[in-house]
C-alpha cells in the first residue's frame, strides 16, 4: 500500500482525475458489500456478519449496512405520530428504540456507545418542536438515524473484537437535492467526496462501514434514496471507487423466481442479465432496488447475491452476460388501488388527457403501476398509499369522473405460460390485464 499525502489546495477536474487515478492503482481489489437489516437484527447475527468479514481478510471492503431488523417501520412510526401532533406519542416510541439499541450495544461490546447521543439528540430536537413542513422532510430527518445507529454499533463491535475498521457519516459524502424520500444523487460533487475522503481513507485502513439509503442536501437537510435503497448507495459507491465487484447479502441462496416465503416452490436462478433484474426491479421485485443496476452496468461491474447464512453457497451473479430458457419470474404486489377516470363529456380523452394525468402523478411523486387507456376512460393501477392516492383522486376529480378500487392484487409473471398464469389466477377475479410476449400483468380481486 502506498499513502498518498496531499497539500491543502483548490483542485480543477483534471487534478481529482489524477488523484483518482493514483489511489485506483494501489487499490486493485475493492469490495463493495451491503448487509441488509435481516443480517444484523440480533447480535448473534451481527456476530455472523463479523465472521464473514473475517473471511475477507487483506481485501480492501466498503460496507454499508442498513437499520436493523424492523427499525425502519418503527422510525416511521415515530414520524407519523410527530406529523399527527402527538409530540408525547412519537418521544415514547422513539424513548424505546433508545433502549433497544443501548442494549444490543451492552450485548455486543460490554459498555454503551457515547456517539449514540449525538444521533438521538438530532432526532430528540426536531421531535420537540411542531412541524411546519412537508411530512417527507420529516421522515428522512427521523428515519435516517437507523441507519446511522446500526453502523455505529456495527462499527463499535468490530474494533472490540479486532477487526479494525472506519466508520464514516454517509452524510458527509453524497450529495443529493432536497426531493426528500426519494432524492437525486449530485454525481460531481458526490464523486469528489469519494475520491478525496473515502478513497483516501483506505490508506489507513481495510474496512470502512457506512450507511446506504441516506444522504444530504448542501443546507446539511437528511435526505433518503427510497426505500430499500441501501442496494442503491452501494452501487454508488462501487462506481465511484471502481470496485471489483458488489455483493448484496440476503437471507436466501441467491435471486429466486419467486418470493420464497409466498411460493414454497419458489426456485434459485445462479445468473442473470443487468436487464433482467432491473425488468424485475421494475414489476416490484423487492430482491434488487431499482436504480441499482444502471452504476454498476455503466462499469460493468458484477453483483453478487449471496446469503449470510451460509457464505460458502454460490449464490447469483448478475452481470452483461445474457441469460436463456429462465424459469417464470412471478412478482406479487398487495394493497393496490385502481383509480377510473372517465371523459366528463364523452370526448375522447386522447394524449392531452392522458399527459394531464401524468402531470398531476408527478406532482404526488406516484409512479404507475400499470395504465391502460381506452376512448373515453384511463385505468391506473397504484401502490395503496391513502395519503397520495386521496390526493390524485381529488385533484383529477377536476378534469375527469373517478371510481377508486381498493384491496386489490397485481400479479406479474416474466417468461409465463399458460398454465402457470391459470394456477395463479384460479378463483380470482380478474379486474385487468395486460401481455407481451414476454411479461403478464395481471390486476386481480379475492
Amino acid at each position: 500500500m502506498v499513502i498518498i499525502t496531499f497539500v491543502q489546495l483548490e483542485l480543477n477536474d483534471s487534478a481529482h482525475q489524477l488523484i483518482s487515478k493514483l489511489a485506483y492503482q494501489h487499490i486493485t481489489n475493492m469490495k463493495v458489500f451491503k448487509f441488509g437489516g435481516a443480517s444484523i437484527n440480533s447480535t448473534e447475527r451481527i456476530e455472523n456478519v463479523s465472521r464473514i468479514i473475517r473471511s475477507y481478510q487483506g481485501e480492501k471492503l466498503l460496507i454499508i449496512i442498513s437499520a436493523m431488523g424492523k427499525v425502519t417501520n418503527a422510525l416511521e412510526r415515530v414520524a407519523e405520530e410527530f406529523y399527527k401532533g402527538q409530540k408525547e406519542q412519537a418521544l415514547a416510541l422513539f424513548n424505546e428504540l433508545k433502549t433497544e439499541h443501548h442494549s444490543v450495544a451492552k450485548q455486543l461490546t460490554g459498555h454503551t456507545i457515547d456517539q449514540f447521543t449525538d444521533i438521538f439528540t438530532e432526532v430528540e430536537w426536531l421531535l420537540h418542536d411542531k412541524p411546519v413542513r412537508d411530512y417527507d422532510y420529516y421522515y428522512d430527518q427521523i428515519v435516517c438515524c437507523g441507519e446511522l445507529l446500526s453502523t455505529i454499533a456495527v462499527s463499535h463491535y468490530f474494533n472490540h473484537t479486532g477487526i479494525a475498521n472506519k466508520w464514516m457519516d454517509v452524510r458527509d459524502i453524497v450529495r443529493t437535492d432536497d426531493n426528500f424520500r426519494d432524492a437525486n444523487i449530485d454525481w460531481d460533487y458526490t464523486q469528489a467526496k469519494i475520491t478525496n475522503e473515502v478513497l483516501m481513507a483506505f490508506n489507513d485502513t481495510d474496512i470502512i462501514i457506512t450507511q446506504g439509503f441516506i444522504g444530504s442536501t448542501d443546507e446539511n437537510e437528511s435526505t433518503t434514496l427510497g426505500r430499500e435503497g441501501s442496494d442503491y448507495s452501494a452501487a454508488i459507491f462501487a462506481n465511484m471507487l471502481n470496485a471489483e465487484s458488489q455483493t448484496i447479502w440476503k437471507d436466501v441462496e441467491g435471486v429466486m423466481n419467486a418470493d420464497p416465503k409466498k411460493f414454497t416452490d419458489a426456485v434459485y436462478i445462479d445468473s442473470l442479465s443487468y436487464t433482467e433484474v432491473i425488468e424485475m426491479a421494475y414489476y416490484g421485485a423487492q430482491v434488487i432496488h431499482p436504480k441499482t443496476i444502471k452504476p454498476l452496468q455503466n462499469k460493468g461491474i458484477p453483483l453478487h447475491v449471496k446469503c449470510f447464512l451460509n457464505a460458502a453457497l454460490n449464490g447469483t451473479v448478475i452481470s452483461n452476460k445474457p441469460v436463456h430458457n429462465l424459469p417464470p419470474i412471478i412478482v406479487v404486489k398487495q394493497n393496490q388501488a385502481l383509480l377510473q377516470l372517465s371523459s366528463k363529456d364523452f370526448s375522447f380523452i386522447g394524449e392531452k388527457g392522458v399527459g394531464k394525468l401524468y402531470e398531476l402523478m408527478a406532482g404526488f411523486k406516484i409512479s404507475p403501476n400499470l395504465v391502460q387507456s381506452g376512448a373515453i376512460t384511463v385505468m391506473c393501477c397504484l401502490d395503496d398509499r391513502s395519503d397520495k392516492v386521496e390526493k390524485l383522486a381529488l385533484a383529477a376529480g377536476e378534469l375527469f369522473d373517478v371510481q377508486v378500487e381498493k384491496n386489490l392484487t397485481l400479479l406479474t409473471v416474466r417468461h409465463y405460460n399458460d398454465a402457470i398464469v391459470e394456477k395463479l389466477t384460479a378463483a380470482k377475479k380478474q379486474v385487468l390485464s395486460q401481455k407481451t410476449s414476454e411479461t403478464i400483468q395481471v390486476l386481480m380481486k379475492e
